[in-house]
């Protein structure tokens, strides 16, 4: 009788679990942003492509002579989580636009904003964040190889966006994509991209789009743990995040002083030809009269060994600066202002074509190796932003390892201790300099450099 009380006993508890449990996933408040009848909350901006129903699912055709095409909501949403089920067919590409905008006074109605991309090309960036007809490319999969791997290419793949706050973070198939901190828009509509296309056989497949729905009540009760294999980027003006700070980066620039900063070859900041302006320090446009005073270059307090360095970096046309390492850091002789160097170089610039075989271009160690896309297969260009735009610059070194990236893909590797670097250093400008290039730590240097006009910010580091 105690054997029969207690099967029945451990019965009547497991399905008071599975009641409970059923009855709390009930109560999540979704709502659907699609009735599966008709599209009378949704409407068709810039393009001219076709969405139809099937079916309970939303249904958009590609099509030759039309720019980018996208179906919004009519509600505009701020704080939010999203989930949808999305079939792409092979060889398209599209995406889900979120905090999106639309208005006259930018680009006469141009659709932009945050879209979560659906690729279905080799390069699997899907679920990658894409600022549409602004900065471009925030969050790209480089940088997240987990992440790249979850689309199921010609299959259903379930998209989840979290946008709450400044926090970004998309998820494929249960994988975390992104995970992204940036304030730039709060509020928008959500859209259902179909891509313009230019290849005839492109024309005719489809997009579908079903079980679209949305928590918009307290979502931060809802949202998802960030996975570890998702870096996270943040492009918050001069301001750490939590996790950030968790991970042991620190500002090396706090935005408004000129405190842990001195001139190359000076004990002080200087005095002249620089400026801090709404965050950013600037080297002015050097003038051509005999009394004006260039800054010259300026270099960190503090030497650095192992670490990992990120700045933001915004060339006028035809501008020249440059982010060096390892100042000071020679065997022999004044090492002040000589170091290894990403080059900042509009290609506007006559020096953009000088050097040998492109190692004097935007993103490259400076008259030693070339930058090229060392992120994606068969493409050459390395997506640098041009003038007056900012481009995010990352250099990392672990011992001899270095690296340089750009807005998040990867143009240069090398080993500065290898026997190729060597050979490299005695055919370059760096011939006579002993030590360069190898020394145990040194400097972080910003580059004045003629014609001036160069705005850095957001410049943090984290010791290896």
């Amino acid at each position: 009788m105690k054997t029969k009380f207690n099967f029945f006993s451990q019965l009547f508890i497991l399905s008071l679990a599975l009641f409970l449990c059923s009855n709390t996933s009930s109560q999540t408040p979704w709502k659907s942003l699609f009735n599966g009848k008709d599209l009378k909350d949704w409407e068709v901006k810039n393009g001219t492509a076709k969405y139809q129903i099937v079916k309970n699912t939303i249904v958009g055709t590609s099509q030759i002579g039309t720019p980018n095409t996208f179906l919004c909501t009519k509600e505009y949403y701020s704080d939010f989580i999203l989930e949808l089920e999305v079939l792409v067919a092979p060889g398209l590409n599209s995406g889900i636009q979120f905090r999106s905008n639309s208005m006259k006074e930018f680009k006469d109605g141009r659709v932009h904003g945050y879209q979560s991309e659906l690729d279905t090309s080799e390069r699997a960036w899907s679920a990658g964040i894409f600022d549409e007809a602004r900065r471009g490319w925030l969050y790209p999969l480089t940088i997240n190889s987990k992440g790249s791997a979850a689309f199921n290419n010609g299959e259903w793949n379930k998209v989840r966006i979290e946008a709450i706050g400044n926090t970004i973070k998309t998820f494929l198939n249960g994988v975390q994509c992104a995970n992204l901190v940036d304030d730039m828009t709060q509020r928008g509509f959500i859209a259902l991209q179909v891509h313009s296309i230019k290849d005839k056989d492109q024309e005719g497949k489809t997009i579908q789009w079903k079980n679209i729905r949305i928590i918009t009540e307290n979502p931060e009760q809802y949202r998802s743990k960030n996975q570890p294999h998702a870096r996270q980027v943040s492009y918050l003006t001069n301001t750490l995040t939590l996790e950030e700070v968790k991970k042991g980066w620190r500002l090396l620039w706090d935005g408004k002083t000129t405190r842990g900063w001195k001139g190359a070859k000076s004990e002080n900041f200087p005095k002249h030809g620089i400026e801090i302006v709404d965050g950013t320090i600037l080297f002015l446009k050097h003038e051509e009269s005999k009394d004006y005073k260039k800054a010259g270059d300026i270099v960190t307090q503090e030497k650095f060994d192992n670490f990992e360095l990120e700045v933001d970096v915004m060339l006028k046309k035809g501008g020249n600066s440059g982010v060096k390492y390892f100042v000071d850091a020679l065997t022999k002789g004044d090492g002040r202002g000589i170091g290894l160097e990403f080059q900042l170089l509009d290609k506007d610039h006559p020096d953009y074509h000088k050097g040998v075989d492109g190692n004097r271009t935007i993103g490259s160690l400076y008259d030693l190796i070339a930058a090229e896309n060392l992120s994606e297969a068969n493409r050459e260009d390395i997506r640098a932003n041009g003038a007056d735009r900012w481009n995010k610059v990352r250099i990392v070194v672990n011992g001899g390892n270095v690296q340089h990236w750009i807005n998040n893909i990867k143009v240069v590797e090398y080993n500065r201790y290898s026997q190729s670097m060597k050979n490299l250093i005695k055919k370059s400008k760096y011939a006579n300099h002993s030590g360069f290039g190898v020394g145990s730590s040194g400097r972080i240097l910003l580059q004045d450099h003629s014609p001036g006009d160069v705005k850095f910010k957001n410049i943090k580091i984290r010791e290896l």
